[in-house]
Order: structure tokens, then C-alpha cells, then sequence
């Protein structure tokens, strides 16, 4: 099924004001109509109860006493019937929109939301923890469609029978009319001290949620970790401690909506029983008839209930109110501009790349790359080396954009890489992880992703056998069609990283970032994989991310990197020979290889 564009192209940045009933009204935009249908028909519903005890008072001052009647008895009881279907029936209308309005404007907001988040930059995804994400976009969202779908609604109904019930009871007799009333600047007075106070407690709440949620998410995530490392108790503690604090905080929200309820319902009801006493006394001293003291006794409980509710909406209100903000601040960030630029090559990229005194670093941090220079030509392969916070990473997420540089340039074919959009950068672009990341999808469907077309089955499977994962697939009982488990767990590493290897040929990139593709897998598997790089790597000017030197030793150039800077360059012919880090590595890992083959001697 496909999602209509006027749901995805709604834009819902003008939501974004500095007050929230404004923008939460601003949302409603293209529901409005359902809303006002939804009101009016309360008002219709409304109005056939309040005529229900009008006539409840004709029948009972007509019928119960000797005399003639003003009309037949069939004739008040279908009266009764009529209103009773009347409001019935437009009751269900009034729901009915009321539904289509709350789940229209959820289900706009939460396309909204998901496509807004995919067009974030990394910036933002690399400072918000997923766990508050998935919370503002699960439990935030419903908390705003409860919003539409009880209180604004509930607003109008309130106001609609407050105002309709009162104007009859005025009409029946003034005094009860006034006397109605009293306690509702009380009720107003009482939710708006509780509104503030509950604002902030429902607030605290959300947050600690979100706390919770990030800690499941990472075990859950992590999960094989836990188990490795035998530390299922700790995160037991951990989960129990912020259970803990989200126990303390919800104990604090029930404990401000427990204090109003308790309030507000002794104001109404003592209202209730000073109306009915003061009516019933009326009876006595024959100002009024029994049938308007019992048309009285009904009106009144639907003018003080509604105030009372809308006591408890003001105070519910604000939690929607509160979700509201918090999804404001994921809509209000700045998406990453996919299509600025003003350079789109006819043809594919050559390949051609120069780093010009290239520096970066993070807005909340300090420097991570520092005058960067280098140049490579079209085809060739370049090799980083370093330790761990070195900037090999930070160097590569440059090309497609991800970040960009805060100083000098980069140059891709003689111009400057910030010209190019991001959206064909990345079309230009190959990246084979570490740790691939596989969908919950057909393992058809994981290579072919990102593609951006229709693709035969014969080409799927000829990028399948370049990769060298041909033969592990047509073992599998569905073959292309087997469903891959969450992250691929379904598949070895070394199947896994087959498959991104296969993903990547099929779209076909001009520039290859390989990030240490063979560090976690045997020795068997890392050759299978490196043939399968090999093929990926033909006329492609390719990045390696590497930690052993064994992988890199064929590359053009090798820049070794430290805090940031490149300290060593060159083959690495020419980096064995010169004093520095390179080497040091390279006699390290050579010693521990050559004591390995002569352990695996002696244990044969």
C-alpha cells in the first residue's frame, strides 16, 4: 500500500510556534472540518438530552395530576424516543470524526516524523540516543493523539453542554441558574494551579521513559554481548535502577492527579446537593413545579460533571502538551540539505580526490582532523592506519558528505566536494562496514538495497558470485528468499560481509570506503572475502580502514594517522624502511604471526 503524498509532503515545521495549543492547532490543518463535525454533532446530542428533561418536566406536570392532557401519552413517549435516538445517534457521529481526526493527524505526524528523521544529519543521530528517539515517536505520539482525540474534543463537548444546560436552567428558573455556577471559577482556579504542577511532574516522567527505553533498547541491541562477557546481573541492576527512578517519578504523577480528583469531585458535589437542596425547598414553598425541580436535578449534573471534567482535561491536557514539546524538538532541527548543490557530472566520477589542509571538528568537541593533505588519482587505493580515535573514520565519513570539513577543502575531479549534493555523492559511493548492517528482509532484498531500480534476478545473483556468497545462498531452503534475522544473525560474519560486498557491487560506486571489512572473521573466510574485495576493488578508487598491516600492503598509499594527523606516507615498501609507528606495528603483528605458525608447528 502505497502512503498518499498529501500525507508526506505536509510540511509541519509551521507547527513549530513558541505557544503549543498554537501549533497543536496549526497541526489540525485539513482536519478542521472533521472537528468542527465532530462538535456540532455534540451540540445536536447535547441539546436532545437537554430536551429529554424539558419534556421529562412537561410529562411530569401534565401527566401526574387530574385533568386533560395537551397531548396523547404515545405521543410524549415518542418524543422520549426521538431525542433518545437523536442523541444516540449524533453521539456516534461526534465519535466516529472525532476518530478519524485523532488517527488522520497521528498518522500524518508519525510519517512526518520518520521521514523528517531520515533526512537529519549525522550530527544530530550521533548526540540523540536511539531509546529517546523510538520513545518520542511510540509514546509521545500516542500522547498526542489522545490529545485530539479526547481532550480538544472534550473541550467543545464541555463548553457545548455548559452552555446549552445553563441557558435551560436559566430559562426554568434563575435563581437555580445561578446558584448552578458558583463552584466553577473554583473547579477553572484549581485545574490551572494543578496543570502547572502536573506539567512539570508528567515531564520527569517522560524523560526517565526514555531513560528505560534506551537501556532495553542497548541489552536487547547488545544482547550476544551480555551473555559473553556474563554480565546479565549488572544489567538486571541497572534495568531495576532506572525502573527504579521511573517507579519514584510515575508515584509523583499519580500522587498530583490523586490530589486534584479528590478536590474537585467534593466541590461538585457539594454544588449538587445545594442545588437540590435549595430546589427542593423551592417545591415546598411552591415556587416551582416538580416537574422543574426534576428537570433541575438533571440539567445541573450535566452543567457541574462537564466542569469537573474539564477540570481533569486542563490537567490532562498538559501531558499532551508536554509530548507535544517533546516531539517539537525532534521537528524543529534542520534537516540535511540531500539535493544543494550545483554540480552534477554528466557521467560517472573519475575517482580523482585532494585533501587540501583539511581540518575538522565536532560542534561539542575539539579538533579530530588536522591539515590533511594528501591526493590520490582515479583508481587507486588508499590505506589508513592508526589507533583507535586516530580520525581514520572521521577522514572517510567526509566524502559522502556526512560531515563536512570546518577547514580547507577536499577536491573530487578538480572540484570542491561541497558542490556536489549529497544525494548523488552518496549514489557515487560504496561503503562495506566493519559490521555490516543487515535488514529484516530476503537476503534478495539486503543485496539489492539502495539500488534504486528493479533488478533481474540474474544480475542479483551475478553480484552474489562475484562476492563469493553464490553457493552459501542456493544452500539455504528459500535461496534468495530467505528472510535474514534482525542484524543478520541468521547469517555468519563472513556471510555477512559477503552480502554488503554484493550489496555494493550491484550499485555500482566510483569511490569504495572499506572499514577493516576482515578484522572479525577466520583466516579461511578472510581470503574468501578479500578475493571478493579484490573483484569490488577493479577501477574503483577505494579507501581502506585498516588495523593489520597484511591488508594494506598492496595499497598506492598508506597514511598512518595519530591524534588526528598524518604522521607516515607511503608504500609500504617505503614505510618499513623509515623509523615511526608504521613500522613498529608492522614488527609487532609479524613477531605475533610468526609465534602463532610456531605454536600451531608444535601442536601438530
Amino acid at each position: 500500500m502505497t502512503v498518499s503524498a498529501k500525507v508526506l509532503n505536509y510540511d509541519l515545521k509551521n507547527v513549530v510556534t513558541p505557544n503549543r495549543l498554537t501549533g497543536l492547532w496549526r497541526m489540525m490543518s485539513g482536519f478542521r472540518w472533521h472537528y468542527l463535525g465532530a462538535t456540532l454533532s455534540l451540540g445536536v446530542s447535547a441539546t436532545a438530552k437537554t430536551l429529554t428533561y424539558i419534556l421529562l418536566r412537561f410529562f411530569v406536570d401534565n401527566y401526574f395530576t387530574p385533568g386533560p392532557k395537551p397531548v396523547p401519552l404515545p405521543v410524549v413517549a415518542l418524543g422520549f424516543i426521538v431525542l433518545a435516538a437523536f442523541e444516540g445517534g449524533f453521539s456516534f457521529l461526534s465519535g466516529r470524526l472525532s476518530a478519524q481526526t485523532a488517527e488522520g493527524i497521528t498518522r500524518r505526524l508519525r510519517n512526518y516524523l520518520f521521514d523528517h528523521i531520515q533526512h537529519l544529519p549525522f550530527s544530530y543521530h550521533r548526540k540523540t540516543q536511539t531509546g529517546e528517539l523510538i520513545q518520542r515517536c511510540t509514546s509521545d505520539v500516542d500522547a498526542v493523539r489522545r490529545f485530539f482525540a479526547d481532550q480538544a474534543i472534550g473541550v467543545g463537548r464541555i463548553i457545548l453542554l455548559f452552555v446549552i444546560n445553563f441557558v435551560a436552567i436559566l430559562r426554568l428558573n434563575a435563581t437555580l441558574g445561578w446558584i448552578s455556577i458558583v463552584v466553577v471559577p473554583l473547579v477553572v482556579a484549581t485545574s490551572a494551579i494543578f496543570f502547572r504542577r502536573v506539567s512539570k511532574a508528567y515531564e520527569a516522567f517522560q524523560e526517565q521513559d526514555a531513560v528505560l527505553t534506551t537501556t532495553l533498547q542497548e541489552n536487547l541491541t547488545g544482547v550476544r554481548v551480555v551473555k559473553a562477557f556474563a554480565r546479565q546481573q549488572y544489567e538486571i541492576e541497572k534495568f531495576e535502577r532506572d525502573n527504579q527512578e521511573k517507579f519514584k517519578r510515575g508515584k509523583h504523577l499519580v500522587r498530583m492527579h490523586s490530589l486534584f480528583w479528590p478536590a474537585s469531585d467534593i466541590l461538585c458535589g457539594a454544588q449538587i446537593l445545594v442545588g437540590y437542596y435549595v430546589g427542593a425547598m423551592m417545591v415546598i414553598r411552591d415556587e416551582i413545579t416538580i416537574g422543574t425541580f426534576l428537570a433541575y436535578m438533571g440539567l445541573v449534573v450535566w452543567i457541574i460533571w462537564p466542569m469537573r471534567n474539564l477540570g481533569r482535561l486542563i490537567v490532562q491536557t498538559s501531558t499532551g502538551l508536554v509530548s507535544f514539546g517533546r516531539v517539537l524538538e525532534i521537528i524543529r532541527q534542520d534537516r540535511e540539505p540531500l539535493d544543494e548543490g550545483d554540480v552534477i557530472p554528466d557521467g560517472n566520477l573519475r575517482g580523482e580526490l585532494v585533501f587540501e589542509h583539511v581540518g575538522f571538528q565536532y560542534e561539542d568537541g575539539g579538533k579530530v582532523l588536522e591539515d590533511i593533505t594528501f591526493s590520490c588519482s582515479p583508481g587507486q587505493v588508499v590505506a589508513l592506519l592508526g589507533s583507535t580515535g586516530s580520525g581514520k573514520t572521521t577522514l572517510v565519513n567526509l566524502l559522502p558528505r556526512f560531515y563536512d570539513c570546518t577547514e580547507g577543502r577536499i577536491l573530487l575531479d578538480g572540484i570542491d566536494l561541497r558542490r556536489y549534493p549529497r544525494r548523488y555523492l552518496r549514489k557515487q559511493i560504496g561503503i562495506v562496514e566493519q559490521e555490516p548492517f543487515l535488514f529484516s528482509r530476503t537476503i534478495a532484498e539486503n543485496i539489492t538495497y539502495g539500488v534504486g531500480r528493479d533488478v533481474p534476478q540474474e544480475e542479483i545473483e551475478a553480484a552474489a558470485k562475484a562476492a563469493a556468497i553464490h553457493d552459501s545462498i542456493i544452500t539455504f531452503p528459500n535461496g534468495y528468499h530467505t528472510l535474514v534475522g534482525e542484524k543478520g544473525v541468521t547469517l555468519s560474519g563472513g556471510q555477512k560481509q559477503r552480502v554488503a560486498i554484493a550489496r555494493t557491487l550491484l550499485k555500482n560506486p566510483r569511490i569504495l570506503i572499506l572499514d577493516d571489512s576482515t578484522s572479525s572473521v577466520d583466516t579461511e573466510t578472510e581470503a574468501e572475502i578479500r578475493e571478493a574485495l579484490q573483484r569490488l576493488m577493479e577501477n574503483r578508487t577505494t579507501f581502506i580502514i585498516a588495523h593489520r598491516i597484511q591488508s594494506i600492503m598492496d595499497a598506492d598509499l598508506i597514511l598512518v594517522m595519530d591524534k588526528g594527523r598524518i604522521v607516515q606516507r607511503g608504500t609500504h615498501a617505503e614505510l618499513v624502511e623509515q623509523e615511526g609507528i608504521y613500522r613498529q606495528i608492522y614488527e609487532i603483528q609479524t613477531r605475533i604471526e610468526a609465534e602463532l605458525e610456531k605454536e600451531i608447528e608444535n601442536a601438530s
